[in-house]
């Protein structure tokens, strides 16, 4: 066993997963635990960041017990979160409230204010919002799902939080602060507060215009360090706690957007990556800085020093299955006698087998939250069209793989618009990547190669630990192609080619067509 190993934390919506990989990147093992995702009634949407540490002991508690590796040979320790969260803690590095993460739309009407005005173009004022694309590459979504929207509901509902605010904090931020000591932002991190000036990619930094302009202050913001840099170590109780040796190195970490970037080993110019898990994404390096306001993504800072990332998200995509499961197959309230089956999702790839591509008329739209990429709209909300007598649990299933590669495949047009380059082929990471079904419909819809990442799921991790061998000099970031296998590659069945081109169309078509009923039916 090599004696240079890296400890990451994936914290992702559903809770972290803790790992240990050697010096090649290789995982030696990992564990996970859940944590509580809190819906309130005015749409927020928190956890507790307690939560979240004990979860992470008790998943590294479960790794250690199983002996695969000796907690002395630890080095390294790196962090990954879920993005675009708020965690505000006082003086002494107390929680005041639950973290506000990623899904959280409470902030909407401030976050609104800051851009609007006449004359506007899809809402945002002309002048304001290019002001703050010029400077940050984007600006305050509509949504109100940014940190800075976050920031400016606790500072106008939340008052009494707001002024025993010390610091406002990212998830991972707070996490590396809780380990390390150090309160820090990093320049991939801090982006969703807005007020960053990121024209020079090596030399982040707040700016004074923009802190006006969002009525905050610059003090309850945390420094801010370089990508992937070495943070500090892990404070000396908590590596006595965990058995690891002394002076193990805390690296900055990174978003969890920004670490599966690396982690699915698309980290040249122009390779991109899809994601499908809670939500979905299409992302690539690329070495400028370019924003598309009108579809909502832009190219902001790497967790690679010194690169630019093209960001989006699209707010519900593995997600979508899971509310099949959980909401119609398998919901815990009087009626149903049975719980979901462990084995559900390869029996869901089974169902979706039997399915003729189209899944029989049926189609989906998977917008259970709302909206980011290519439309912001939160108002946006999910249909079957098509529904009759005939139509099959199967077929339902299949229209939702579809829909979410439907919503991909929008995406994608304007990621190549965005970029003027088309992709030969796009590496698959997340949990739906598990399913060859789904990556074989993600082949056919987008008419693009699929390369299926192998162990999918740790891409996450899999970034943290190739960031921090990069970090202390192990690998350089020329080799973290290289360490990424893929399992199996999807061609796109050319026969389907018009189906699912009509299909698209049609997927269009609905939006259009609906997207001004959810205003009138939101509760």
């Amino acid at each position: 066993m090599a004696s240079s190993l890296v400890l990451t934390v994936d914290l992702g919506t559903s809770g972290p997963k803790v790992s240990v990989f050697d010096h090649e990147a290789r995982l030696i093992d990992s564990a996970f635990h859940p944590v509580e995702t809190i819906f309130t009634q005015d749409g927020g949407v928190e956890q507790n960041p307690r939560e979240w540490i004990d979860a992470i002991f008790k998943a590294y508690s479960t790794i250690v017990q199983r002996g695969k590796f000796e907690t002395s040979q630890i080095e390294t320790f790196n962090i990954s979160s879920h993005w675009s969260g708020t965690v505000p803690i006082d003086a002494s590095g107390n929680t005041l409230m639950n973290g506000i993460i990623w899904m959280d739309s409470r902030g909407a009407h401030w976050a609104g204010q800051l851009t609007q005005g006449w004359p506007s173009i899809d809402g945002y004022n002309i002048f304001k919002i290019l002001k703050w694309i010029r400077i940050t590459g984007g600006g305050p979504t509509k949504s109100g799902k940014d940190s800075i929207a976050h920031i400016l509901f606790i500072k106008n509902r939340l008052p009494h939080i707001y002024e025993k605010t010390t610091y406002f904090l990212e998830p991972k931020d707070y996490l590396n602060y809780y380990f390390c000591g150090r309160i820090a932002a990093s320049y991939d991190s801090i982006t969703l507060h807005w007020v960053t000036d990121n024209r020079d990619i090596n030399n982040i930094k707040y700016h004074d215009g923009l802190l006006r302009e969002c009525g905050i202050d610059k003090a309850r913001l945390p420094e801010l360090v370089p990508a992937n840099s070495l943070l500090g170590e892990i404070k000396a109780d908590i590596a006595e706690k965990m058995r690891l040796p002394k002076k193990v190195k805390v690296i900055s970490g990174a978003p969890d957007t920004h670490a599966a970037a690396v982690g699915s080993g698309a980290v040249k110019d122009f390779e991109g990556h899809i994601y499908v898990g809670t939500s979905g994404w299409l992302l690539t390096h690329v070495p400028f800085k370019k924003t598309d306001l009108f579809h909502n993504m832009a190219t902001f800072p790497s967790s690679i020093p010194g690169r630019y990332l093209l960001m989006n998200e699209q707010e519900t995509a593995g997600a979508c299955l899971n509310f099949i499961r959980d909401k119609i197959c398998f919901p815990k309230d009087n009626i149903s006698q049975f719980a979901a089956p462990e084995n559900f999702y390869r029996l869901a790839d089974e169902l979706v087998s039997q399915v003729p591509a189209g899944s029989n008329g049926v189609m989906f739209t998977p917008w259970l939250n709302g909206e980011r990429s290519p439309v912001d709209d939160h108002k946006l909300r999910a249909t079957f069209i098509n529904l009759s007598l005939n139509t099959t649990r199967a077929d339902m299933i299949r229209a939702v793989y579809e829909g979410v590669a439907n919503n991909m495949r929008w995406l994608m047009y304007h990621v190549e618009k965005l970029t003027s380059k088309r992709f030969d082929a796009l590496r698959f990471i997340g949990g739906g990547a598990n399913s060859d079904e789904w990556c074989q419909i993600m082949a056919d819809t987008l008419d693009r190669e699929i390369w299926q990442i192998a162990d999918p799921i740790s891409a996450n991790a899999r970034g943290a630990a190739l960031l921090a061998l990069a970090a202390t000099g192990k690998i350089s970031l020329n080799e973290v192609g290289s360490k990424v296998q893929v399992k199996k590659v999807f061609y796109p069945d050319k026969k389907l080619r018009t189906l699912y081109d009509e299909r698209f169309e049609l997927f269009k078509q609905i939006y259009l067509k609906q997207k001004k009923l959810f205003t009138r039916l939101e509760p």
